[in-house]
């Protein structure tokens, strides 16, 4: 067994008041009832990094249903990969029992509940940024791979061989380019390399996977950079061809230009979060807006707004048709969306009075609306008028309710 560097809190410097109180909860509770237990993965990463994670990972040498014992809140998922969410309220906290695995072997993942010692649960992770515990209990950064270096030095390098990792789990392609969008880490050669050789294996991946990552880099400030990497290394031709051939296309700068606007909003200190819907409109509109222009103002004809909707829904579905479908919710909401830019920006000028439309998730249109207005000046007038009337109506509570993101309910699994 190989001995593990140790980073004391003198060298790591990790701020432990950036650490949720509920996961050190969880921490002392199992080494109480004498489990080995640390914190592991992109939070630990994201500590070192100065940054406050979003999610904190425990690992732990308690079998999934001793950590259901330990906490009654804790729900039991998966069957590939048995873990418990630990629940508190809605935070919910992810704790694992350290795995084991054949690393050697370029096959699917297809199961993984053979559990192991931390250093074996380590090996069997994607890349060696990712690869560190964090004991609370001694304050130190235990490394097997290399990721303290690593993430000192700014470069990404995949656990173990690349081209093997890749084929036994092809998200871990979407992965790497996702941490060198966020963090700007150079990419060591032989995983981009790798990355290019097991572009086409990224299909065999989960669908639920794939488009879980690709929502969630639209929310992470960094989306712009990170859909440019994928359509420059092959995957995001794989996955959505019609974007990535308008991406390069010259008339693709137009979506970059609203994934940076989108970017920079997010970025913005206490700026709630745009929503999915707004996010993947930046995706689709100027494939929207061309199309129009191709078929209707083109041939001197104005599309009403069925003829709009209409367009806007065929878009939608053949633009997320090759690899995985937009979930009904997230679609319905992305076509309203883009149907309802025509109401506030129609092709002739308005003859009656502007009032709000009657539809649900206007507030997301005005959203879309004030990043456009960002990239088109001209629109910026009719913006401030727009939400001007809206807030008006917000003081009166006369307008539809704000569409709000459903929130999952988890299910108690056997």
């Amino acid at each position: 067994m190989k001995k593990p560097k140790t980073y004391s809190k003198k060298e790591h410097e990790i701020d432990v008041n950036l650490i949720d109180p509920k996961a050190i909860y969880i921490l002392e509770k199992l080494r109480a009832a004498g489990y080995v237990a640390y914190l592991v993965g992109g939070g630990v990463r994201d500590l070192l990094l100065k940054k406050r994670p979003k999610d904190f990972d425990i690992s732990t040498s308690a079998r999934p249903e001793e950590i259901k014992a330990l906490f009654p809140s804790a729900i039991l998922i998966g069957k590939r990969f048995r873990l418990a969410h630990v629940r508190f309220g809605r935070k919910v906290i992810e704790v694992s029992t350290f795995r084991a695995g054949d690393i050697e072997n370029e096959q699917l993942i297809t199961e993984d509940n053979i559990w192991g010692s931390p250093e074996q649960d380590v090996l069997r992770r994607d890349f060696t940024i990712n690869g560190l515990f964090y004991d609370c209990a001694t304050e130190e950064v235990i490394d097997y791979v290399g990721g303290y270096a690593d993430i000192q030095k700014k470069y990404l390098r995949a656990i173990g061989q690349p081209y093997l990792r890749f084929k036994q789990d092809p998200v871990r392609m979407i992965r790497c380019l996702k941490f060198q969008a966020r963090y700007g880490f150079e990419v060591d050669e032989e995983a981009r390399q790798a990355l290019i050789d097991c572009k086409k294996d990224i299909v065999k991946s989960s669908q639920a996977r794939v488009l879980e990552e690709l929502l969630r880099m639209l929310e992470s400030g960094s989306a712009s950079s990170f859909f440019k990497l994928m359509t420059d290394h092959g995957l995001l031709q794989q996955l959505i061809p019609t974007l990535a051939e308008f991406l390069e296309m010259p008339e693709g700068g137009e979506i970059y230009n609203y994934l940076q606007e989108a970017d920079g909003t997010l970025k913005e200190p206490h700026r709630p979060q745009l929503q999915r819907p707004v996010l993947v409109a930046c995706l689709v509109f100027p494939l929207l807006q061309k199309h129009l222009q191709t078929h209707f103002i083109d041939r001197e004809k104005i599309p009403h707004l069925g003829d709009i909707y209409l367009e806007a829904s065929d878009l939608i579905d053949s633009v997320f048709t090759t690899f995985f479908k937009l979930p009904r919710r997230l679609r319905i909401s992305t076509i309203g969306l883009l149907v309802s830019q025509y109401r506030i920006t129609p092709f002739t000028k308005r003859k009656k009075q502007i009032r709000i439309p009657r539809v649900a998730g206007f507030d997301l249109a005005l959203e879309f609306l004030n990043i456009r207005s960002r990239i088109e000046p001209a629109l910026q007038e009719t913006t401030l008028k727009w939400n001007d009337i809206y807030n008006k109506f917000a003081e009166t509570n006369d307008l539809p309710d704000k569409t709000k993101r459903r929130r999952r309910r988890p299910r108690n699994k056997p």
